[in-house]
């Protein structure tokens, strides 16, 4: 988290134990970047996916504005807003 938004994730990955690196991370945000900015990758420790992850960030990050991140929280407002609408058995009006 980077303040309110959720910029990745770092998890141990499932599957095959055997097979290959163990970690996994994702680094980025959709609304507020361009397709093709947001990185991931696998690595066989959490230190190293983290190391791996936080060079990722720094560059993500210096490429960002505020508005990167309010253009996220805008999307995640809208989204809350709507399934409560749905809960109440309300339909959406249009955008």
């Amino acid at each position: 988290m980077y303040g309110d938004v959720h910029v990745g994730t770092i998890a141990k990955a499932v599957g095959n134990p055997s097979a290959g690196p163990c970690w996994q991370w994702q680094c980025g945000f959709y609304p507020g970047s361009e397709p093709g900015e947001c990185s991931n990758g696998s690595a066989g420790s959490f230190e190293q996916a983290r190391d791996d992850f936080l060079k990722a960030w720094a560059v993500f990050l210096s490429k960002r504005t505020e508005a990167d991140f309010d253009e996220w929280r805008e999307q995640r407002d809208w989204t809350e807003r709507k399934y409560a609408a749905w809960a109440r058995g309300e339909r959406m009006p249009a955008r």
